[in-house]
């Protein structure tokens, strides 16, 4: 890995794997969503490129309505973390509870204990953690979850659970339509750095190759992806490339025009009458963040307005809250609903960003 330049190592990588770098390097998270059909390859795929392409530990979390915090505990628990791990009281059966009640302690010492067997500063959390139809659970372990995203701690039933410094959560969602339905909520939504939709005719590099997909997309995969001789992997992803991307990111110089061009772009966002929200002040910092990030990928130590122009729509994308007619501010100076409804048909988050990214670029 040391031989290869970054601009190399991006071009070996897919885009979920490039997508995953990204997160791991900038210590963040990233959203990617999928066709219901392929939602549970896109998750294997994701697994196979922790373990293969960057030699970290995961989960798979199968998320729906009735997904529990308490369900999500013991499936994000690392190996070692898992022989340690002791029920909490209420999901004991009651002969357990009899036996074994002298030795638990009450909720409220657990919730400042770690999780037994592990010292409260060792990680027992997997470093990724590939969460399918997310989007689905409630809002109480949506909180939850954002907890541990941003201070990579969270206190539970059974005691304080620590994920490492290379940990990502990753929300394997399905969007069939323009906006996300059911859609994150938005703290959390805040809190993800990058998007990426995956279709079919994206395919998987590690699935194809070792013919795990499932038996709707083996058809699917052969007419649309059918490469005669598969790839074999060879690239793979450890700390110094990590390291090497965040210290090139650091030294990539902007001129004045371009930091013009990134202010622009996120104001005529804010001005938008399309959009209802989503801009904030976190998504700018982290639009400089991700851009320069991806500029020393490109084999440059500069921001160009292309690279400007890439970053803003992986970051904004997910973000972008599209207006409805009845929230528009023009309605307040007598504007006509059915004129603003025939303004805003037909709007995406994606001819959002065509339309703000058709200003003249600097030279």
């Amino acid at each position: 890995m040391d031989e290869l330049r970054l601009e190399d190592i991006a071009q070996r990588l897919s885009d979920l794997e490039l997508a995953t770098f990204l997160s791991l390097v900038a210590s963040e998270h990233c959203l990617i969503e999928t066709t219901g059909d392929s939602v549970n390859d896109v998750a294997k795929e994701l697994a196979l490129i922790s373990t293969h392409t960057f030699g970290l530990s995961y989960s798979v979390l199968d998320c729906g309505w009735s997904t529990s915090m308490e369900d999500i505990h013991q499936e994000i628990l690392t190996a070692e973390a898992r022989k340690h791990h002791t029920r909490p009281a209420y999901l004991r059966t009651k002969t357990e509870t009899s036996s074994n009640r002298s030795s638990y302690m009450n909720a409220r010492d657990r919730s400042k204990s770690p999780i037994p067997g592990s010292h409260p500063s060792e990680n027992n959390v997997v470093n990724i953690v590939i969460a399918k139809n997310f989007n689905l659970v409630d809002e109480d372990v949506q909180v939850q979850i954002l907890q541990l995203m941003r201070a990579r701690k969270l206190a539970t039933e059974v005691g304080i659970l620590n994920a490492p410094q290379d940990f990502v959560f990753v929300p394997v969602v399905v969007r069939e339509s323009d906006q996300l339905k059911p859609p994150l909520k938005t703290h959390l939504n805040e809190h993800l750095f990058i998007s990426h939709f995956h279709g079919l005719k994206d395919g998987y590099v590690y699935l194809e190759e070792s013919e795990w997909l499932s038996d709707g997309q083996q058809s699917a995969s052969s007419v649309i992806n059918s490469p005669k001789k598969p790839q074999k992997k060879s690239t793979s992803v450890d700390q110094v490339a990590l390291d090497k991307l965040r210290e090139a990111s650091d030294r990539v110089a902007t001129s004045a025009e371009v930091v013009r061009y990134i202010q622009d772009i996120v104001v005529f966002l804010r001005l938008s009458r399309a959009v209802a929200g989503g801009v904030s002040a976190k998504a700018n910092n982290q639009f400089n963040r991700l851009a320069k990030l991806l500029a020393p990928l490109h084999g440059i130590d500069y921001l160009t307005p292309s690279i400007v122009a890439l970053a803003a729509r992986k970051l904004f994308r997910h973000r972008i809250v599209v207006a409805s007619p009845e929230d528009d501010r023009s309605l307040q100076y007598g504007s006509d609903i059915a004129t603003v409804s025939r303004v805003l048909a037909g709007v995406t988050p994606d001819s959002i960003l065509d339309g703000v990214l058709a200003l003249e670029p600097p030279l």
